[in-house]
């Protein structure tokens, strides 16, 4: 949402407030996207007035919101913490925030009173020909370094500044990954807890700060395990792992295309043999400098991926909106966000 606060109130710094020509316009970019995507069931991030966020949501027909935080008040009017929340026109039956297991936190090397840099929250949905499904709303720590340095400090030569600022970039980069690594580390021992208690099918969505093929955050696309049988890895370890919308996506669009061929094949009565693989590039969520980058996912249980025997559903589409970040259009997008938007299509299989 970057910044989704009512003015008068500010973002952080006391002279950071929205006039009412920009909350409109932030307003109404909200809303038309939602109008012309129409989602059943949308994250937020960076929520700080929550009460105006579901005023605007319920007006859209989701019926259903809810946060499980709120955002730190500074001097009356200063804002800092936002947190997540998540609309939808189902049925949200339970809500909850995740809190991070102390113990194993301990055994990790961390503190005691360990905790998510935002709260994470947790829906439960009631979602058609499903039943009930956990959504969880992240958004991970940042790369930002932990420590904040004094670069004013009229004692430092100019080589020394620079020195501690390097040396505060070095570690102070290094104090999030841990952080987010961490926070990814303990929700999904969570995740897998609850699953193993209700048996509910899983979707996580946010904004994770990270690609999840660097290592950071690699663990929670997890498939495999060291010294356990095929057999049993097989049966078991699908129902506990999370896959990545888009390459679920890549799965059913191949699937889509060689039952396509195979019934062209036929029809020309051709015995030849098909088995076309559609490489179609992943659009970057997060545009920094001259780079780009995946930051945002959709990760979902086995229920969800059509290559899964006894799945319901398959992703029938996947949609990056990066309209606001390529193209835009300063009446249209000056107060939009500075992320791409995913948006996934679930579909019975047949």
């Amino acid at each position: 949402m970057f910044n989704y606060l009512e003015p008068p109130n500010a973002f952080y710094e006391f002279e950071r407030i929205y006039s009412a020509k920009q909350w409109q316009k932030k307003q109404d970019w909200i809303v038309a996207y939602l109008r012309e995507y129409q989602p059943d069931i949308i994250g937020f991030q960076e929520v700080f007035s929550t009460d105006s966020l579901k005023e605007l949501v319920t007006a859209q027909g989701y019926d259903y919101f809810e946060v499980v935080a709120q955002p730190d008040v500074i001097d009356d009017f200063i804002y800092r913490s936002p947190v997540v929340a998540i609309a939808s026109r189902h049925p949200i039956v339970d809500i909850k925030a995740v809190k991070p297991d102390v113990e194993l936190a301990q055994t990790l090397g961390l503190a005691s009173d360990f905790s998510f840099r935002r709260s994470v929250l947790r829906a439960t949905i009631e979602v058609p020909h499903i039943g009930n499904c956990d959504c969880y709303v992240v958004h991970l720590k940042s790369k930002r370094s932990m420590i904040e340095l004094d670069e004013k400090n009229k004692t430092w030569s100019a080589e020394q500044t620079i020195i501690e600022s390097l040396k505060a970039q070095i570690a102070g980069s290094w104090g999030s990954t841990i952080q987010r690594g961490s926070e990814a580390t303990l929700l999904m021992m969570d995740m897998i807890e609850r699953r193993e208690a209700t048996g509910h099918p899983m979707i996580l969505m946010g904004d994770f700060n990270n690609n999840l093929t660097d290592g950071v955050l690699s663990h929670l696309l997890t498939n495999t395990l060291r010294f356990v049988s095929r057999i049993d890895r097989d049966a078991y370890l699908a129902k506990y792992c999370l896959n990545d919308a888009w390459d679920l996506f890549q799965v059913a669009l191949t699937n889509e295309v060689n039952a396509t061929d195979l019934a062209t094949a036929k029809s020309d009565k051709s015995n030849r043999k098909i088995n076309r693989q559609e490489k179609v590039a992943r659009t970057p969520t997060h545009y920094f400098g001259g780079g780009s980058s995946v930051l945002d996912y959709i990760l979902l249980s086995c229920e969800f991926d059509a290559s899964f025997h006894d799945s319901l559903y398959q992703v029938s589409a996947y949609d990056t909106y990066d309209r606001h970040l390529i193209n835009p259009i300063f009446e249209r997008d000056g107060e939009s966000t500075d992320h791409g938007i995913v948006l996934i299509t679930l579909t019975l299989r047949s």
